[in-house]
């Protein structure tokens, strides 16, 4: 897991952990434990007890009488604080730390780590600048996938697989990229995608499809390798849909959504959870396929449209240094 050290990743949203409930998060090769404590703060651990290997996110939060509150193992019960330190049974003195906790930074309810390596990308402040302005929806699409985060990262900078893997779900006629903006580890796409229209069934299956109008226009900004956001504009809202991916080992990585949204009509408030919904299905329909593939089958045909993939080869070989080409067009 070489490749991406010094990235930043989104560990989760706030709204994903529940207040003294342990939770597993994977990142570059490492399990740890994530919990948050009724005053709201955050912390995380390795997740293997140095006695015999339990893994404490199976186990329970304990509250400590000043309102924080430490790991305890389902093993054997040994409490650990934060800071990785326990007292063993028997003993009133505690251990010195025996689990080295896991750097965060929590910006608001976004938390972030460069998964104890050293930063060589900032952390972007668009999210911050999102949740301000804008309604948070939800989480939706949370997968951890048996694929390596390269082929990851291709399938979600692929701009012609709405035709196969999304083909029933959005009737795409045609993808249309009518620009590429290449600015290194960051770049935008903007796409024009025609569709076929929708039968009844279709929508009464899943009204969300009201929301999508005859020509999806897409603006795509990318921050390599741990992000992807759709900006989406229509009359009746307007839509934040901000992808996140996590290398969580070398043949298994992890993606959730996190949907903000910005009402121009009461009726975009009835359509929450039908969004929610159908970009979960979209998530699934790109597991699904990615679960289905061999990943190192020499490419021996190149599509058109196929700028975004190239730009994640090359940002993915040359981390964190940016070389040419330049491939705006």
């Amino acid at each position: 897991m070489k490749q991406l050290q010094g990235s930043p990743w989104l560990l989760a949203h706030r709204s994903m952990l529940k207040p003294n409930q342990p939770m597993k998060v994977s990142l570059l090769g490492n399990d740890y434990v994530l919990w948050q404590d009724s005053h709201g703060t955050i912390s995380a651990l390795p997740n293997a007890c140095p006695h015999m290997g339990a893994m404490l996110s199976e186990g329970w939060c304990v509250n400590k009488p000043d309102g924080s509150s430490g790991i305890a193992c389902p093993f054997h019960g040994l409490e650990f604080d934060r800071s990785g330190c326990t007292v063993l049974p028997g003993s009133n003195k505690q251990t010195k730390s025996l689990l080295q906790p896991l750097e965060l930074i929590v910006q608001g309810d976004f938390i972030w780590s460069y998964g104890g390596y050293e930063q060589k990308i900032p952390i972007p402040s668009i999210m911050n600048e999102i949740a301000a302005e804008y309604e948070f929806i939800g989480v939706t699409g949370e997968r951890s996938l048996p694929t390596d985060i390269l082929s990851l990262l291709l399938n979600m900078h692929d701009y012609n697989h709405q035709n196969g893997t999304h083909r029933e779900l959005f009737e795409i006629a045609e993808v249309q990229l009518k620009k590429f903006i290449d600015e290194g580890l960051h770049s935008h796409a903007y796409l024009s995608q025609p569709r076929k229209q929708p039968k009844w069934r279709d929508i009464l299956k899943n009204p969300g499809q009201l929301a999508m109008p005859k020509v999806l226009e897409a603006h795509l900004e990318n921050f390599f390798p741990f992000m992807g956001l759709l900006h989406g504009e229509d009359k009746l809202l307007s839509l934040k849909e901000c992808h996140f991916y996590l290398p969580e080992a070398e043949n298994q990585s992890r993606v959730f959504v996190l949907m903000y949204m910005k009402a121009h009509s009461a009726i975009a408030h009835l359509l929450k959870g039908n969004l929610l919904k159908l970009i979960d299905v979209v998530v699934e329909q790109d597991a699904n396929i990615l679960s289905k593939i061999y990943a190192n089958t020499p490419q021996g045909i190149k599509l058109n449209n196929e700028v975004g993939m190239d730009w994640v080869r090359r940002n993915f070989n040359s981390f964190p240094t940016v070389v040419e080409p330049n491939l705006s067009r």
